[in-house]
């Protein structure tokens, strides 16, 4: 006689980027176990490797492409199901800011975790009267190189790629330029034409993004004094 199979429960989550409401389950212990030894190995494509098939696997519903998906809508999912797999209080060693020493252990619930929106955040960038420049969310791979950077070292060189690679179109009135149709070499070359002022453009879109945000206050066992800080970014959560 076979064994029986475990049923696994699916939980509705809404996403942040479009309101879509998506079904999705807990990961397994065979999932969770691909995610610890990608984390040990502290390589970023083994990261984003698991991270990708993990949410592929949890995912229920159809049509959701999660290369494609922002990455503050990864951080927000991924958080959930690890909430739903092993538990919605996480507990995270914060170094309290009064001293710059004491670590301090700080139960968190993951359903007060939220994407926080700011209003002045805009896709489309102004470049001059007429040249308009249409951005998009970094994809997962950078999502994993921004949230688990282990060396913390990234040159100009570095950052130009990345900007390239989050724009969408150039445009005016009269004519289109898709960053499909370009080389990466061509958009950096033209985001290199840019002066400072254009540039600290492309700065707020990415200061401004929609990203997972939560205030925790604390009080310094060592100190007494009470501290509060903002944890942002899915490596926040497990610290």
């Amino acid at each position: 006689m076979p064994l029986p199979t475990i049923v696994t429960p699916t939980y509705d989550l809404e996403l942040p980027s479009t309101g879509k409401k998506i079904k999705y389950r807990p990961f397994l212990v065979k999932e969770e176990k691909l995610l610890v030894l990608a984390l040990e190995t502290e390589n970023p494509k083994d990261i984003s490797n698991a991270i990708k098939t993990v949410l592929k696997n949890c995912i229920q519903s159809r049509g959701i492409k999660v290369e494609t998906l922002p990455t503050f809508d990864i951080e927000y999912l991924f958080l959930n199901i690890r909430g739903k797999s092993v538990g919605e209080i996480l507990e995270v060693n914060i170094i309290s800011p009064d001293d710059e020493e004491t670590q301090v252990p700080v139960e968190i619930n993951l359903d007060d975790i939220q994407v926080q929106k700011d209003n002045d955040h805009s896709k489309n960038i102004k470049l001059d009267a007429k040249l308009m420049m249409e951005m998009k969310y970094p994809s997962l791979d950078q999502f994993v190189k921004n949230n688990f950077d282990f060396d913390g070292n990234i040159n100009m060189d570095q950052s130009f790629e990345l900007i390239a690679s989050c724009v969408n179109k150039i445009y005016n009135e009269d004519e289109v330029w898709s960053a499909a149709d370009v080389t990466k070499k061509e958009l950096v070359a033209f985001l290199e034409q840019m002066n400072t002022i254009q540039f600290k453009e492309i700065e707020k879109f990415f200061e401004t993004m929609p990203k997972l945000s939560h205030k925790v206050s604390f009080v310094n066992p060592k100190t007494g004094k009470e501290n509060t800080v903002i944890l942002e970014g899915l490596s926040s959560f497990f610290g």
